[in-house]
């Protein structure tokens, strides 16, 4: 799951991605944010990746191999 903290309403992504953990527990999380960093520790689900704006699509790309390599056997 790659998606923006700021949705844009009153859910946050943190709420969505904590939601989809207890439905799928081994789902790789990816936020991305360009003003909410500093409540990833609080909010953000396990083994989750955390990247900040702006950002380049290959940071998106190396963390979502990150992600999934920590899931392989």
């Amino acid at each position: 799951m790659v998606t923006d903290v700021n949705l844009g309403g009153e859910i946050k992504a943190w709420d969505i991605a904590l939601t989809a953990r207890e439905r799928f527990p081994t789902l790789p999380v990816i936020y991305v944010t360009g003003d909410s960093a500093d409540e990833w520790a609080a909010y953000g689900v396990p083994d989750s990746i955390l990247i900040d704006k702006p950002f380049v699509p290959a940071q998106i790309v190396t963390a979502i191999a990150k992600l999934l390599n920590k899931r392989a056997p």
